[in-house]
């Protein structure tokens, strides 16, 4: 028996936080971490924008007295003009946004969302869990659901070594979170009241105020298209790349009034831009990322047809990327924004849909089990690339390859944040295929760090690492800036794992003031590199978990390491529980890890959000 429908967790709760929360926002992290409270300071970035989200304040009991009530107006389609008038209302008397955004969001999310949520499966007390708090109900409502591993015993694992001197490296350039802002105006108003400023309608700066820059802004602003055309230039003259990984995130973070139209126009733009810089002789992957879709986080799984489904998007992504992929995964595109091809010989890609794994993909209300059989897919890819390293090489007399082929793995929302059960089952497929999967690359939080993945059973031994790149936008208060990745090469026994990585940035102080105007030529300067700046010999997953126990220990090496976790541009430090907090998080790429952070330091509420 379907279990009846929870409708205004919908209208106050689930819509507003996913798609005010989720939507504009730009961090998972705190740009700026303080000392003097016990709980993380994710609740800083919402205070930024004067949302004031006031469901915390509000009795369990109450809460699900007034949804129950008001879910039975979503019984009827008729009354969804209703709900939808609600929803408009509430954002605005709650002061979740400013009045227009209220109204533009409703008007955009209502008919979507809605029609998700009337086929959804939440109880009340599932939907207070998530407004209210823990002790209303319980936040995860998904049951626990597993992925089905082969029944092939999990070959000997063979910790990797460096490689020898001279070995060949690929060069990878890696790009994530370009957020091109269509609507950037030089000199407009950088804290406005809308989500994100800098734009036409923010308003102009005043005498007394500095507006926003040339080549782009610290502050809830994104990036105008000279400076991605300008970086890509740069690229250009920076090769030559083995190859790219892109992780998504194209369009702006004004969520309440995108269209079809203006996603895939962006897309289309920023695809041809990077062919046209870097050359037809650079393969690029792309990863769908969040934001690629509007609604933003709408993903729906493939079940859902006709104009609801995402057939708009992916096929002209496929449409877009065909000079870059194969065929097959041009089909695979199509039908849930995943695929993967071969980079050399014996190395292969995945690139993952993570939106099917998004706590704000409100269309997983419907069925978050494995959506579009992503990793029964990914397992079977895997074991395949596992298998051929059994198979005899005949280029080789009579010698058997005891190479596997290997796997890297990219994608825009990082495993950690992912829905609990989705995140455990990668984790277990992770686990699995140690020596097959030799690199996670992501993006989403705009910030540089990365996740750790250990043994499943006394989670003390290091086995993957997952990667996350800063972002191109300078959403919030960022440089601009990108990611350059060296891994072992495409020789006989090489890893095929990351030996190093540089980040290289714009200083926008710099660059939008050269004596007392913007700078016509912009430098993207080397901001670090890994092995020097923590004293490494390799970023294997041994010496990155070494580096967070220096980190635990050397104040000075975690001070750096939150320097360079934004980009350069930090006015606070970060000590005691911020400190504790983000080593905490550094540990954990799975999302119940993850959820301990809290937990230790009596904060329930702090669990770390996907909030881009």
């Amino acid at each position: 028996m379907k279990r009846p429908v929870f409708g205004l967790s919908t209208v106050c709760g689930v819509f507003i936080v996913w798609t005010l929360f989720s939507g504009p926002l730009g961090s998972s992290y705190p740009l700026e971490g303080g000392t003097d409270s016990p709980k993380f300071r994710f609740v800083d970035e919402f205070d930024q924008f004067k949302f004031r989200f006031n469901w915390h304040n509000m009795s369990c009991a109450v809460c699900k007295a007034i949804f129950a009530t008001v879910d039975i107006a979503l019984l009827s389609d008729s009354n969804m003009e209703r709900v939808a008038h609600v929803l408009g209302e509430a954002c605005v008397r709650l002061h979740l946004a400013d009045p227009l955004v209220c109204r533009e969001i409703t008007e955009l999310f209502r008919n979507d969302v809605i029609r998700a949520l009337q086929e959804s499966v939440l109880w009340p007390s599932e939907a207070c869990g998530l407004l209210v708090g823990p002790t209303c109900g319980h936040f995860d409502i998904y049951a626990p659901w597993n992925v089905s591993l082969p029944r092939v015993p999990k070959p000997p694992v063979k910790p990797p070594t460096p490689p020898k001197l001279g070995s060949p490296q690929n060069r990878i350039l890696f790009l994530t979170d370009i957020h091109w802002d269509a609507e950037y105006s030089e000199g407009s108003l950088i804290d406005c009241k809308l989500p994100l400023c800098c734009r036409n309608d923010s308003g102009r700066a005043s005498w007394k105020h500095t507006g926003a820059g040339y080549w782009g802004t610290y502050g809830k602003c994104d990036l105008p298209l000279r400076t991605i055309e300008n970086l890509l230039q740069n690229l250009a003259k920076s090769g030559p790349w083995d190859w790219v990984y892109w992780t998504g995130d194209i369009p702006a973070h004004n969520v309440w009034s995108q269209t079809r139209s203006q996603q895939l126009n962006e897309l289309i733009t920023i695809t041809r831009l990077i062919r046209k810089y870097l050359g037809p002789n650079v393969t690029v992957y792309p990863a769908v990322g969040n934001h690629e879709s509007t609604p933003v986080n709408s993903f729906p799984p493939p079940f859902v047809h006709g104009n609801r489904s995402s057939s708009w998007l992916y096929d002209t992504m496929a449409e877009e990327w065909a000079p870059w992929l194969p065929k097959d995964a041009l089909e695979t595109i199509r039908r849930g924004g995943f695929y993967t091809a071969e980079v050399q010989r014996g190395l292969r890609v995945v690139s993952l849909n993570m939106n099917f794994c998004a706590r704000e993909n409100y269309w997983l209300l419907v069925n978050s089990t494995d959506p579009a059989d992503q990793l029964q897919w990914l397992i079977h890819i895997l074991q395949e690339s596992e298998n051929k390293g059994e198979k005899p090489d005949l280029t080789k007399a009579l010698s058997v390859s005891t190479d596997l082929s290997q796997v890297h793995i990219i994608g825009h929302i990082p495993p950690g944040l992912c829905l609990s059960n989705w995140s455990w089952n990668y984790y277990h497929i992770v686990n699995r295929y140690e020596s097959t999967i030799t690199g996670q690359f992501f993006g989403h939080t705009h910030v540089d760090e990365f996740q750790m993945f250990y043994d499943e059973d006394t989670l003390t031994r290091p086995l993957s690492v997952a990667f996350i790149a800063p972002s191109v936008t300078t959403y919030i208060n960022l440089n601009p800036g990108y990611r350059v990745y060296y891994v072992d090469g495409n020789y006989p026994g090489s890893s095929r794992m990351v030996l190093d990585h540089e980040t290289f940035i714009l200083n926008l102080t710099l660059a939008n003031n050269q004596p007392s105007k913007p700078d016509p030529n912009p430098s993207w300067t080397l901001l670090y590199r890994a092995s020097k700046a923590y004293g490494l010999s390799t970023l294997f997953p041994s010496d990155m978990d070494a580096l967070i126990k220096l980190m635990k220990n050397d104040d000075r090496v975690f001070q750096r390491f939150w320097y360079l976790f934004h980009k350069g541009h930090v006015s606070k430090p970060c000590a005691d529980t911020c400190k504790t907090s983000l080593i905490c998080l550094l540990h954990s790429g799975r999302y119940d890890l993850i959820s301990q952070c809290g937990v230790l330091h009596g904060d329930k509420h702090s669990v770390r959000k996907t909030i881009c």
